[in-house]
């Protein structure tokens, strides 16, 4: 456990490292202590997300209508570089699993199975949002790659942390897909860059994107919950994204209403038009995703698996 680095520290220690950084307006005091009465720390470790989208760095920024910015302490984009968005507390990791936190705050390994959300994460880790759609065929830029290793060592190294207080965010909350890279091979990275002198850079060739997952249940949820709620709420962003990008390729949906993370009306209109496609009719095409029907839809586009 450690004091989070102040905003001069955090710029000094990324620059350190041999990273162009660049400072977003008001970033040194943007931030949720405030609003939420939890002061950012004693701070624990990093966590590794993609953002699911494409130029989201002011979204990150300023937030969500459902859930405020700052969303991450860095955001790192595939053409714009690495940016710096907050320095205090920051919503980027949610209730995440105690047994999680408890491993990287001791530098344990391997990771125990996230297997329940009890603990929050935005507390005691720092946050790096890599701009990348997540559906296992956006590439991560070896540049981009590259300047998130960098990152993530620059930070360990100033709190004399190991590559083992290093997680990806589907490594701590149940149902998250991010980022889409092996984060073994992502901490093997992490650990080569700290051994060398800060400012030397080790080799970090860009990785193979892994094909997310979308959990069945928590689709539901959000096919079920989010037509009816208030504009822009969100349920579940990453699997909802990518089922509207599947959508879209098949041709049932159009990319006007895509990749906001929400599962409206017209996404259930283009599901229950899929569902049809398939053979279903009646109260089993109602929009409503099931496992098969989803399953289809991945395999046919090659976007997602599916895990109940």
């Amino acid at each position: 456990m450690a004091t989070p680095l102040s905003a001069d520290r955090l710029l000094a220690v990324l620059k350190a490292e041999g990273l162009t950084v660049h400072e977003h307006a008001g970033w040194r005091t943007h931030e949720r202590d405030a609003a939420t009465g939890k002061p950012f720390g004693p701070v624990i470790g990093v966590l590794i997300h993609h953002t699911a989208g494409q130029n989201d760095k002011e979204l990150c920024f300023n937030g969500r209508p459902d859930l405020p910015g700052p969303l991450c302490h860095g955001w790192l984009g595939k053409t714009e570089g690495l940016w710096l968005l907050s320095a205090g507390r920051a919503n980027h990791a949610g209730l995440v699993d105690v047994d999680v936190l408890n491993a990287l705050r001791a530098e344990a390994s391997p990771l125990p199975k996230d297997d329940q959300a009890n603990a929050d994460g935005n507390d005691v880790l720092y946050g790096l949002e890599i701009e990348n759609r997540g559906n296992g065929q956006d590439p991560y830029p070896a540049g981009q790659y590259r300047q998130a290793v960098l990152w993530a060592a620059a930070i360990c190294r100033a709190h004399g942390w190991s590559e083992k207080s290093v997680a990806g965010h589907k490594e701590c909350q149940p149902g998250k897909v991010d980022p889409s890279f092996d984060m073994d091979v992502f901490r093997a990275d992490v650990r080569a860059q700290l051994a060398k002198t800060p400012g030397k850079t080790a080799t970090t060739p860009a990785p193979t994107p892994s094909k997310p997952r979308v959990d069945v249940s928590r689709l539901v949820t959000a096919a079920r919950t989010d037509p009816g709620a208030r504009q822009g709420h969100v349920t579940y962003m990453t699997g909802v994204n990518l089922v509207e990008a599947a959508l879209v390729k098949v041709g049932y949906l159009s990319k006007t209403y895509a990749g906001d993370g929400s599962f409206g009306s017209r996404t259930v209109d283009a599901y229950a038009r899929w569902q049809r496609h398939l053979g279903y009719s009646g109260t089993a095409a109602d929009g409503i995703p099931g496992r098969t029907s989803l399953a289809k839809l991945g395999d046919r586009t090659g976007l997602f698996t599916v895990v109940a």
